[in-house]
């Protein structure tokens, strides 16, 4: 057989095959191996160790035990992009292709020190930071010793305008002094994390409002913090990281703890979130496979015959397996496109694939988690399956790292551009075709889009 045939990379169209290293290809491997044998059977015993009483914001037994096995089989860190001298060496495009496959349980991806907010913070600091700032914050994230949250998002602002983020970052001396209130930052109740990476607003004055904020890293034992409450995302904690509202009363940091200097919040924001997003993305595809899978399981259920057929049996399910199949093919594409992009010419230039990939695919995964839903009846709106929760985590994705229309909008905002291209294109149209009306003696009429008078 060959090395790229079975399930890992059943669904890895061949142009990206084409694409995969030796290393990616055996990466690739483990990591459908170690999902399939270490992750999806351990799903109960994880679920049973954090209901354990007194532990719901202890991160559990099974996980630490996991993560160490993961990293002595060199399965962490794999998202860092190879240009980085931490990288393990894979490609966005190579990596995507793990991320899928880490999606088909929730919190696979934290076996491999390749979740969310990690994998963002992670690149931020390896960027942006200094000699000593990476050996103080970045190198106990990536040996798995330490946790991290980006502290962003504010509860008394447009959450998709970033420039009215309005917590303020005061230099007194040789300090930062921070006063505001934050949420979705990861509890600070479970004792390993750290630090809070912050944007805050450091120079209100300055007329250039893209240049008005800074970034800092606060541990998360400095005086002056608060966790107002666990903030449930749909009814679900997320226990044991969870997500946190905070007040920030008079927090003081060093000065050291600035990234990169003040005034660039916004540099540091769009380098560090981008990536993150087709992460998200390519998890959220490898989420539906699952979904999708049991929804099939359940169609040829012999136990479940109503009006005595197969729920397969049924014209409108075989088109409703048909349309998700369709529908999860059509987004992957998109998103490996985005990737490739990036690795071919950077995150800046990779936006407009990345916002594509962010807006297309949050819906279409809630959209084929509901249909799985149907398929399996009431039972489907409960613990009886996985299935709520990944819903839940799809319908969550289409607001983190920003809501659907703050993207629509930079896409929509970027087409408009080329109006102008296409109406010189037009024009020329134009000018041939009268040239041709004339020749061949026909009567002139309006083109397609362009005035008469052109």
């Amino acid at each position: 057989m060959s090395e790229m045939e079975g399930p890992a990379f059943q669904r890895i169209p061949p142009w990206v095959k084409a694409k995969l290293s030796p290393k990616a290809i055996e990466t690739i491997q483990k990591v459908h191996d170690w999902v399939e044998t270490e992750c999806i059977p351990a799903e109960p015993i994880m679920k049973a160790q954090l209901a354990e009483q007194g532990k719901r914001w202890t991160t559990q037994p099974l996980m630490h035990e996991l993560r160490q096995k993961a990293k002595a089989q060199g399965l962490f860190n794999l998202f860092l992009p190879n240009h980085f001298k931490e990288s393990p060496g894979l490609t966005n495009l190579e990596y995507a292709c793990c991320a899928e496959i880490m999606g088909r349980v929730y919190w696979a991806q934290q076996t491999m020190n390749c979740h969310a907010p990690e994998t963002g913070n992670i690149e931020l600091l390896a960027k942006y930071c200094t000699p000593e700032q990476k050996k103080k914050w970045l190198q106990p994230l990536l040996d798995g010793t330490a946790s991290s949250a980006y502290s962003m998002t504010e509860p008394d602002v447009a959450s998709s305008d970033a420039t009215q983020i309005g917590c303020r970052i005061t230099r007194e001396g040789n300090e930062y002094v921070i006063n505001g209130r934050k949420l979705y930052g990861n509890c600070i109740w479970n004792s390993e994390n750290k630090f809070y990476i912050l944007m805050g607003c450091s120079d209100p004055e300055n007329p250039n409002k893209w240049r008005r904020h800074s970034t800092v890293i606060v541990p998360t034992d400095t005086p002056g913090i608060t966790q107002v409450r666990n903030l449930t995302i749909m009814g679900f904690d997320h226990a044991p990281e969870g997500h946190g509202e905070y007040i920030y009363k008079n927090v003081r940091i060093p000065v050291e703890n600035i990234i990169l200097g003040e005034g660039r919040a916004f540099e540091i924001a769009q380098g560090r979130l981008g990536p993150g997003r087709i992460h998200h993305c390519m998890r959220l595809i490898g989420q539906c496979e699952r979904a999708y899978e049991l929804a099939l399981i359940r169609s040829i259920d012999t136990r479940k015959t109503p009006r005595g057929k197969l729920i397969s049996a049924f014209d409108s399910n075989i088109e409703r397996i048909a349309q998700m199949r369709l529908e999860i093919d059509a987004a992957r594409l998109v998103v490996l496109n985005a990737a490739d992009t990036m690795d071919i010419h950077g995150n800046k230039a990779g936006r407009y694939a990345i916002a594509q990939s962010k807006i297309l695919v949050p819906i279409m995964a809630t959209r084929v988690i509901d249909e799985c839903m149907q398929m399996y009846g009431g039972q489907g709106l409960t613990q009886h399956t996985p299935l709520p929760e990944m819903w839940t985590y799809a319908r969550f994705v289409r607001v983190a790292d920003g809501p659907d229309a703050a993207h629509r909008h930079q896409v929509g905002r970027d087409e408009i551009k080329t109006a102008e291209g296409f109406k010189k294109r037009n024009v020329e149209y134009q000018r041939k075709y009268k040239e041709l009306a004339k020749k061949y003696g026909k009567e002139y009429e309006t083109f397609w889009g362009v005035s008469a008078d052109v």
